[in-house]
């Protein structure tokens, strides 16, 4: 599957268009800013199989109910953002020793749990040029939402920052992410774990309604003992967008990169952007 990707998304990159303005079902983030005045609202599912879970030694197949985003355009080149996952359900395979005292039913085969959501602003430096991409800078923070107890989230406020930048090559369009993510470790005191986040991803146009993508994206931990919960992680994706009813679907395929990155899996998902507000002159 990995050898798959990586030949399409070489196709992408030599074959492809200009990409739609949302960002599902990718992960990395484009420079490109929603309209403004509008507001481009995402909702998607997640079924991911063999996900482990080191801080709690969980191992399962995870199910991501209600994945949402909500983005709003303030200026022409200012955006913010906010989202999170509605619901996570973990069917388990496996129970490894935890490293936090765990909520769960003796002899239980599941457990579920509200994501952690997040808060995000983006902002457009500078247009791409003939020679030189588009770039921009996104920051934020990431929420403590979820209960480490039911073995799924970390309950961690996070902070992560990425340069961004953007090229189209005749009918090409490329993104690329390169930052760093400051994770608080969940079970060392006065202890965290600076990871570089990454993300390549391009896409091809292939008529007005299919949009063919794919991106490899995630974070990367330089220590060999990382704390727990704050391990390298990531996936490839490959997928499309369709335009239909008004709506833009996304469907996609995804490999993990990782030792506790998912064995693979599939995203669902659907974008509306619609005007929203006045904004102020």
């Amino acid at each position: 599957m990995v050898k798959s990707f990586a030949a399409l998304l070489v196709f992408v990159i030599f074959a492809g268009s200009l990409a739609f303005a949302q960002q599902r079902p990718l992960i990395t983030e484009d420079v490109e800013i929603v309209k403004p005045g509008s507001v481009r609202f995402e909702f998607g599912f997640d079924f991911l199989q063999d996900k482990n879970y080191p801080l709690s030694g969980l191992n399962g197949d995870l199910t991501r109910l209600g994945i949402v985003s909500l983005t709003f355009g303030l200026a022409p080149n200012v955006e913010i953002e906010t989202g999170g996952v509605i619901r996570n359900f973990l069917s388990i395979n496996s129970q490894g020793p935890s490293a936090i005292p765990l909520q769960l039913s003796s002899g239980t085969n599941s457990t579920h749990d509200t994501g952690d959501f997040y808060l995000a602003a983006k902002v457009k430096l500078r247009r791409e040029t003939e020679r030189a991409p588009a770039l921009g800078f996104r920051f934020g923070a990431e929420l403590p939402n979820s209960r480490q107890s039911r073995g799924i989230g970390l309950n961690q406020t996070n902070f992560f920052a990425a340069a961004l930048a953007a090229k189209n090559f005749g009918k090409v369009h490329v993104m690329g992410n390169l930052g760093l993510g400051i994770l608080t470790a969940p079970v060392d005191p006065f202890t965290q774990n600076d990871v570089l986040l990454y993300g390549l991803a391009a896409s091809y146009q292939f008529n007005n309604r299919l949009t063919l993508v794919g991106e490899v994206n995630g974070r990367y931990s330089t220590r060999k003992n990382a704390p727990l919960g704050t391990e390298s992680d990531g996936a490839a994706r490959i997928g499309a967008r369709i335009r239909a009813a008004g709506l833009l679907w996304d469907v996609a395929g995804i490999k993990g990169l990782h030792r506790n990155s998912e064995r693979s899996g599939v995203a669902f998902g659907v974008s509306y952007e619609a005007s929203l507000f006045q904004p102020v002159k």
